[in-house]
Order: structure tokens, then C-alpha cells, then sequence
């Protein structure tokens, strides 16, 4: 039996919870908030009190031996946390985003690279039917060379959403605001069919919250993959300042056609068909919000089933990189006004 712990009992860290709980290898054993209340609450709605709830991080670890740790803490303390569990040979878990600074990712990267510890980190939208499905039309060849993408992520948040959580809004805790907390899995998987850009342009503004939050409710941004006569260049928005919490966008124009994510849809066309296809995922176990996907128990299964058998995991961290880099670059552009 596989012993388990959470750190960070807030809404994420119930998902994680429930899936742990239907993996039938897997004991959630202990769970770990820095308000204690929260982590019995925890330990009762979730395991029957079975669960030891702790305080601290600190505390769970010295009086419990765990294999794993699921890390469901705000962004700065994701790499802190992670480099200690790792430092004493547990096996990590962690929420997006891997890091808030290029100094955080570095310093992970060094450390588990460096643990008998193995880490996975959360970006289920890899797992959605909806993205499999788009991976298996882009393989088949039809739709030829990828020309160019773009990813439109339009939410909702309102200011109780940032300051009644202590943490969010503010650049040192979350280190931004809809680009690494709302929109890096529309980033990633648009990365993942793209590649590595060569030139990032972007900009950004607060334009619902200003005197709220310190980081961005809204960021555009250019991107190049390659300077070839033909260059494959993508258009990314993002934006928490929407009416509602619509589902995420992304397209791919390809050579003979195109192919569409919306939700739990996808469209996709050749030049000798007259309509498009749509192809409709079908309703599997939704934990959290339904804008979120449905990946979250595939994500996580993935992880356990890879420390049974020893395979590589899907979502290590060097499957990250690209992915963190240029979100950092994006960054970097919009602060300097696009250059």
C-alpha cells in the first residue's frame, strides 16, 4: 500500500482527494494545512478521520512515513515544498505551475534531479479526451503541416476570488495572474503541437481590478516557432475580466485544413471534405470546475501506475520545460512592453 499525503486542503486539494480515493493501491493518510481546521475538515469529509491532519508540512513529515506527498499549496511555496519532500526521497505530486521564477525552476530541476524521489506535475489538460483526440488527427497525417495556432482562454474572476484567499493577486505568492494561474495549460498544449518559439512578443493589463491585485487580469501574446520563408507563428489571449467562464479555444490551421478544441468538442476539416466533422468526448467523471477538462483522475492515476511499474511519467519535469520557459518569456516581453 502506497502511503499518502496532501499539503494544501483548499479547492484543489479535494480533487486530488477524491481520486486518491478511488485508487485502489493508494492509502491518503495524512493531510497537512497551515490552518489546521481546514485539514480536519479535510481528514473528515474525505477519509472518515482516518486521515491524521497536521498543521504544517513540517510536522506531517516528521511523524509520518509516507511514499508520496500531493503539493496543493499557493505557487510560492510549490518549489520549497517539493525540493524538501524530495530532498528526503519521497516521491512528489505537484499543482501547476512548477515555479514562479526562472530561479524556482532551476533549483527543482536540480533537486530531483538529484532524489531517489520521482515528481509529476498536474497539467491534466495532456490527459483530456478532447487533446488525445486532436494528437491522434494531427498523427494521421490528413491535415499536413501545422501553419499556425491560437488559444483563447475567457474567464471570470472577481475580487473576492483574490482577496479573501491571502495569497492571490499579489506577485510574490502567485507570480502573475491569468497567464500562470488560468491560462498555461491552454499554453502548454498549444506548445505541445507547436514547439519551441524562437521570438515572443506579448503585452499585458489590469483592466477590472486595478488597485485589487498586482498581477494581470488580461495578456496577449505573438509567438514565432520559425523564421523559414513560411514562418509558423500562434496568437495567445487570455483574460479573467470575461462575463463568464467560457470554454478554452484552441486551433490549429494546418496545410490541408484545420482542427478545433472547444470544450468538450472538436472540429476538424480537410480541403476535400465540405463540412467539418465534430467529434463529441464522451461524459466521463468531472471533478472540479467543467471549464477545467476532465483529466485530473488520468493525470494522477498515470503517476501512480508509473511508480508500480517504472516507466517514464507523461508530466516529469523536464516535459515542462519549454512550457515554463516561455511562459516566463511572454512575461518578460510584456514587462518590457514587447520587447
Amino acid at each position: 500500500m502506497v502511503r499518502v499525503g496532501i499539503i494544501g486542503c483548499g479547492n484543489i486539494g479535494g480533487v486530488h482527494a477524491m481520486v486518491l480515493n478511488e485508487i485502489e493501491e493508494v492509502s491518503l493518510c495524512a493531510l497537512a494545512d497551515n490552518r489546521l481546521e481546514r485539514a480536519e475538515e479535510y481528514s473528515a469529509r474525505f477519509t472518515g478521520r482516518k486521515a491524521k491532519a497536521y498543521g504544517s508540512m513540517e510536522e506531517m513529515l516528521e511523524k509520518e512515513e509516507l511514499d508520496v506527498v500531493h503539493i496543493c499549496t499557493p505557487h510560492h511555496c510549490h518549489v520549497p515544498m517539493a525540493s524538501d519532500a524530495l530532498k528526503k526521497g519521497l516521491h512528489v505530486f505537484m499543482e501547476k505551475p512548477p515555479a514562479i521564477s526562472r530561479e524556482q525552476f532551476n533549483e527543482l530541476l536540480r533537486v530531483s534531479d538529484q532524489s531517489r524521489g520521482r515528481l509529476g506535475i498536474c497539467f491534466q489538460n495532456r490527459y483530456n479526451e478532447t487533446t488525445k483526440k486532436v494528437n491522434e488527427l494531427l498523427a494521421q497525417g490528413m491535415l499536413g503541416r501545422i501553419k499556425g495556432g491560437r488559444a483563447f482562454v475567457t474567464w471570470h474572476r472577481d475580487a473576492p476570488y483574490y482577496t479573501e484567499s491571502g495569497w492571490r493577486g499579489k506577485l510574490e505568492t502567485e507570480g502573475g495572474g491569468a497567464l500562470i494561474n488560468q491560462s498555461i495549460h491552454a499554453l502548454d498544449l498549444l506548445l505541445s503541437w507547436l514547439g519551441k518559439p524562437v521570438k515572443t512578443e506579448a503585452a499585458m493589463n489590469n483592466h477590472h481590478l486595478k488597485g485589487i491585485v498586482e498581477v494581470e487580469d488580461t495578456l496577449e501574446a505573438y509567438m514565432t516557432f520559425t523564421e523559414a520563408e513560411e514562418p509558423v507563428s500562434a496568437s495567445f489571449y487570455a483574460t479573467t475580466a470575461y462575463a463568464v467562464d467560457a470554454p478554452v479555444f484552441l486551433e490549429l490551421a494546418c496545410e490541408n485544413g484545420f482542427v478545433r478544441l472547444e470544450g468538450n468538442s472538436v472540429w476538424y476539416q480537410t480541403k476535400e471534405q465540405e463540412e467539418p466533422v465534430v467529434w463529441q468526448a464522451k461524459k466521463g467523471s468531472l471533478l472540479g470546475k467543467t471549464y477545467w477538462g476532465n483529466g485530473h483522475e488520468a493525470c494522477i492515476r498515470d503517476f501512480y501506475d508509473c511508480l508500480d511499474t517504472g516507466r517514464d511519467y507523461f508530466n516529469d519535469i523536464a516535459s515542462v520545460q519549454n512550457t515554463f520557459y516561455t511562459m516566463m518569456d511572454i512575461y518578460d516581453s510584456a514587462r518590457n512592453e514587447g520587447r
